[in-house]
């Protein structure tokens, strides 16, 4: 469709590899551009880019229970119970109206970040009418979808002071990146948040904790950069702070110039987006929960060895290893990826690592070399971009699916580690 001479701007058609990485991006809810989405496409394209999102950020969050929902009987109970547990509700028939329920909580969510946001520009900002709900809308989808697309040059770059429209913006991206199943859970149990799921509990500490991190270390970092924060008041300073370790860590909006950025603000930026977002979430990365399954691992192994326990709960061995053997993963593909780049492009380690890193991690920012990489290095952007998008949970779902208990044991002898 992109390919098509109807969704170009001026004469004949998109460049083949130009529609196709740029409907991957959108598919895969990743903000990696070729092109200026807002000068390059026409309104059909736009559209389509738009309709992209959606289905993308949609369909993660329901295609595996969707289809034990519509095969029904044919999956059999188990298929369906290994639904029912993916989506934390209590019983089969719980699954119809979670589908249902995402439904609705999506379009509600958009909408109220499409109203927020396009009566800023409109009555603020003295856009005309059609065009100011075209560019909220736009943007209202590509925050709840974490997909970072955004029909401005320069993308969100002009809005890097402006609260009223930033503030739900981030709010979008929040809601997104948490993943529905866990504010259902939430809502369920509002008032006693100790009834609340392990892994809600886990998905919101880590996010709590990861936001205000990331943005005081951004924040010390780039608080004399001419080019991103000093430019700007205190107040702005830290929201800017604040808004950019939110984005980095799920949607990819450019609100500060990354290029400009100081290496050891990307690097931070390599680990927020590596963490992403929550599972089942529009969200990509290796998962908040995931991430933190990890570090209470290490934590026990310091503690001497005990199990590993969170909120008085015990996290089963099996768990441990799906934690890590999809984390050990996600590392060598991230690892194989840069020293290609790194081969095939002039680029140096710093770059190559970003750029892969948030193809992987759906994040979509780049510090600009993008559009320079050459056919070979876009391809392999384009497969990161689709691994990252259903990959984890694939290798996930994979590994618990194929779990099996063995009946004996070899006996135990120990290596040395370190």
């Amino acid at each position: 469709m992109l390919a098509l001479p109807v969704a170009h701007r001026g004469p004949g058609e998109a460049p083949l590899l130009t529609a196709f990485f740029t409907a991957t991006a959108a598919i895969c809810v990743t903000s990696h551009t070729l092109v200026n989405t807002t000068t390059y496409w026409t309104p059909f394209g736009q559209a389509m880019i738009l309709v992209l999102i959606q289905i993308g950020g949609f369909a993660i969050m329901t295609a595996a229970s969707m289809i034990f929902l519509i095969l029904g009987r044919r999956l059999g109970l188990r298929g369906r119970l290994i639904s029912q547990r993916d989506m934390q509700v209590i019983n089969l028939e719980d699954a119809r109206r979670v589908f249902y329920g995402l439904g609705l909580f999506t379009l509600m969510v958009e909408f109220a970040i499409a109203v927020v946001v396009g009566a800023r520009l409109w009555i603020g900002l003295d856009y005309p009418f059609w065009r100011a709900v075209w560019r909220a809308l736009f943007v209202a989808v590509s925050a709840f979808n974490n997909a970072g697309f955004a029909l401005w040059n320069g993308n969100l770059t002009r809005f890097a002071t402006d609260w009223w429209v930033l503030t739900p913006v981030a709010i979008g991206i929040i809601i997104g990146g948490i993943g529905f199943p866990i504010w259902l859970d939430v809502r369920r149990r509002v008032r006693s948040p100790r009834t609340w799921t392990l892994h809600s509990k886990l998905t919101l500490a880590t996010a709590a904790i990861l936001t205000p991190l990331g943005a005081c270390a951004i924040g010390a970092m780039e608080w004399t950069n001419p080019h991103t924060l000093h430019p700007l008041s205190i107040p702005n300073r830290i929201f800017s702070a604040l808004f950019t370790s939110i984005d980095f860590r799920t949607a990819g909006f450019s609100t500060l110039p990354v290029g400009q950025m100081h290496g050891q603000t990307r690097l931070v930026g390599d680990m927020l987006m590596f963490v992403g977002g929550g599972s089942g979430s529009t969200a990509g990365g290796l998962k908040l929960a995931t991430f933190a399954v990890l570090m209470i691992i290490v934590i026990s192994e310091v503690r001497g060895g005990r199990p590993a326990e969170a909120f008085r709960r015990s996290i089963p061995s099996s768990i441990l290893r799906q934690s890590f053997s999809v984390a050990f993963i996600a590392i060598n593909i991230i690892f194989f990826a840069t020293l290609a780049l790194m081969v095939l492009t002039p680029y140096n380690l710093d770059q190559c690592l970003f750029e892969v890193v948030s193809s992987f991690s759906n994040v979509g920012l780049s510090t600009g070399i993008t559009a320079h990489l050459g056919v070979a290095g876009k391809l392999i952007e384009i497969a990161l971009m689709y691994f990252g998008r259903i990959g984890p949970l694939t290798l996930a779902v994979a590994l618990s699916v194929h779990e099996r208990e063995r009946l004996f044991s070899y006996p135990e002898e120990r290596p040395l580690v370190g």
